[in-house]
């Protein structure tokens, strides 16, 4: 759109009901806080500024709500007297001049563009306040839009409401767009004449069109305007999200066997064709190239997988890990900021940290790369078509050549030359009967140790 915009976001609450030592609208949702969504969805809906209303955690909340790709400024509520009062919290924003100003909530998480476009569309269209509603089959406790003629003429709160307005199920949703020419003059004309001695928002309503403005609704689907009061919602807000998701990712071309099994985090990307088995968590950072396939109770944070690569099970990739094209990592495998060439494996129990492991190479169950030494960490580069035998200890910083063999059971703490066979471990010796008389011995210490 041509028009420009400023959306207010609110995100002064206390949180007292999360019970929690930081900012409500600092807690995560798939491993973003909540604040974040918000700011992604008014990107989304062209919007070019955003004052953000903040109260606890100040700093926190700003910095979680910063982009690139948009201005932002921070103005701090220091009295809670009602919406229409921390809308006012910004008045020096609202105050430069914008055709259009929105006013959300930073504990809307699953808020999407569409609606925030359809209300600036209804500005655009000559309204004065276009107000995001939602139908719901249980109104109970929400204030109810009252419609003529496709006028929006008030929002009624359920305790004002008649009988007749109680059985309405067209909600106020609390996020709006107002007239930037208007706003200023609107906003500051919000009383305080109720119970509470309170400056309400939904007011604003009724007093553009006392000033001979109009106002209208625009709809969106509940679950976007679900918000966020305490650790029950949080849990159930996750779970709408992960659910969009996966249908997603599932209708452009990712199979997963059973979905609900399957926890995504916000910035997760997966191409067509991966196969995606139950009980995988996605951290953040992740990327998975068309063909993979992530086998069952596997945990990926800030890794990539190569296409036709295979994950787990049972297996965790840390951030830095990177596996090429048509690379194997087992079950009960760990790799962390080391690379892992294409048609490379790391089959079973094994670590591997700060290392690069070339093309084709095969790595032994049981293999640890010893990467730190208490202070520092160290990095081992093992070339291409290396055989690593099982049980093999290798001890940063050390190379080991293309086409090497590595013994089982060695600890290798010198470099080994390409195509050179390793033994690290001491050579062994066969004592004839030593192990009956060891086991009398030990026999007769127990014995003794009984008898006292």
């Amino acid at each position: 759109m041509k028009r420009t915009c400023m959306a207010v976001v609110l995100a002064a609450g206390e949180s007292t009901r999360m019970k929690s030592s930081r900012s409500k609208v600092l807690h995560p949702v798939a491993g973003r806080p909540m604040i974040a969504h918000v700011v992604e969805s008014l990107v989304g809906a062209s919007i070019s500024s955003v004052a953000l209303v903040v109260g606890r955690d100040a700093d926190a909340v700003t910095a979680a709500a910063r982009r690139d790709d948009i201005d932002g400024s921070a103005f701090v509520q220091t009295e809670r007297l009602g919406t229409g009062h921390a809308v006012l919290a910004a008045r020096e924003a609202i105050a430069r001049g914008y055709d259009d100003i929105l006013v959300v909530f930073g504990d809307t998480p699953l808020i999407t563009a569409a609606p925030l476009m359809a209300a600036r569309r209804g500005l655009a269209d000559g309204n004065d306040v276009v107000v995001i509603g939602f139908r719901t089959a249980d109104p109970t406790g929400y204030g109810r839009l009252i419609i003529e003629n496709g006028a929006l003429l008030a929002i009624r709160e359920e305790k004002d409401a008649s009988e007749d307005e109680r059985k309405i199920s067209y909600c106020n949703g609390g996020l709006m767009a107002i007239n930037g020419a208007k706003a200023l003059d609107l906003l500051g004309r919000i009383g305080n004449a109720n119970a509470k001695g309170e400056y309400y928002l939904t007011d604003i309503v009724e007093i553009a069109r006392a000033a001979g403005g109009k106002a209208i609704a625009v709809e969106a689907p509940e679950t976007e305007l679900t918000g966020c009061n305490n650790r029950a919602e949080l849990a159930a807000i996750e779970a709408i999200w992960q659910k969009r998701r996966r249908h997603e990712m599932m209708v452009s071309g990712v199979s997963m066997i059973a979905p609900e099994t399957v926890f995504l985090a916000y910035d997760t990307r997966i191409d067509p064709d991966v196969t995606i088995e139950p009980n995988v968590v996605f951290g953040p950072g992740v990327t998975i190239e068309s063909g993979a396939v992530i086998h069952a109770f596997s945990h990926l944070e800030g890794a990539h997988v190569g296409a036709g690569a295979a994950v787990g099970p049972y297996a965790r990739l840390r951030p830095g890990a990177n596996l090429g094209a048509d690379a194997k990592v087992g079950n009960f495998c760990e790799v962390k900021k080391a690379e892992i060439g294409a048609g490379a494996k790391v089959n079973h129990l094994t670590y591997i940290g700060d290392a690069f492991i070339g093309a084709r190479t095969n790595i032994g169950a049981g293999t640890i790369t010893c990467n730190y030494d208490g202070v520092n960490k160290h990095v081992t580069q093992i070339g291409a078509n290396v055989f690593i035998g099982s049980n093999s200890a290798l001890v940063a910083p050390v190379s080991i050549g293309d086409g090497a063999l590595v013994a089982s059971g060695s600890v290798v703490t010198e470099d080994v030359p390409e195509d050179a066979v390793a033994f690290g471990r001491a050579r062994q010796e066969i004592k004839p009967g030593r192990a009956k008389l060891l086991r009398e011995r030990y026999q007769a210490e127990k014995a003794k140790r009984q008898n006292k």
